[in-house]
């Protein structure tokens, strides 16, 4: 007896099973290609997410207090025209309180100064850690504020977070300092452009 192995046959041409296999794997790749240009677009879209991004921040740098040597106050002008509010905010890393003198003097571009000779009262307790203290100060009306310093002299240390100026003819302007103020030395802000207090 013979054994026999039954084949079966294949009924479709071969060009037709061809075309059917070209058929089957098309979707396939045709998906593939299009995952990858979906991806790649959001590849591209997330970069340039980032630059725009990193050009804002390299636009929002704040300025950083400095010393000035050259500062003047200038004494001769006429006190009591205008009144100003100024509050002062000490960081909550400063020391637990100051008993140095402190100074402020503030003005615009045009020579206009207001000038406090003594803010700190260490029996008031101004200037405590994490407190906010306000005044009132008087003097010539200003066009807006673009300067802004402050002078400590003495041993304890001063660290102010903000220092915001309030008047009726100019915007309000607040100063950014959360640093310690150096002893024996105006230490502020001139965004003057060109025509500073100190000149």
């Amino acid at each position: 007896m013979k054994n026999r192995t039954k084949t079966k046959r294949n009924l479709v041409p071969p060009r037709i099973r061809i075309h059917l296999s070209l058929s089957l794997s098309l979707p396939h790749s045709h998906i593939h290609s299009r995952f990858v240009q979906k991806m790649t677009k959001a590849v591209a879209f997330l970069l340039l997410l980032v630059y725009i991004l990193s050009l804002s921040e390299a636009k929002s740098i704040v300025p950083q207090p400095h010393a000035q040597r050259s500062f003047k106050i200038n004494a001769t002008q006429d006190a009591g025209k205008c009144s100003y509010s100024v509050s002062i905010k000490t960081s909550c890393s400063s020391t637990k309180y100051t008993r140095d003198h402190v100074s402020l003097a503030f003005g615009d571009a045009y020579g206009n100064q207001v000038y406090a000779a003594r803010l700190d009262d260490p029996y008031s307790g101004t200037f405590e850690r994490c407190s906010t203290d306000t005044y009132t100060l008087y003097g010539p009306c200003t066009y807006q504020i673009c300067y802004l310093y402050l002078y400590r002299s003495g041993y304890d240390g001063w660290k102010p977070e903000t220092v915001t100026v309030y008047g009726y003819y100019t915007k309000s302007v607040t100063f950014y300092y959360n640093t310690w103020i150096p002893n024996g030395i105006w230490y502020g802000f001139d965004e003057c452009h060109g025509a500073s207090a100190s000149s």
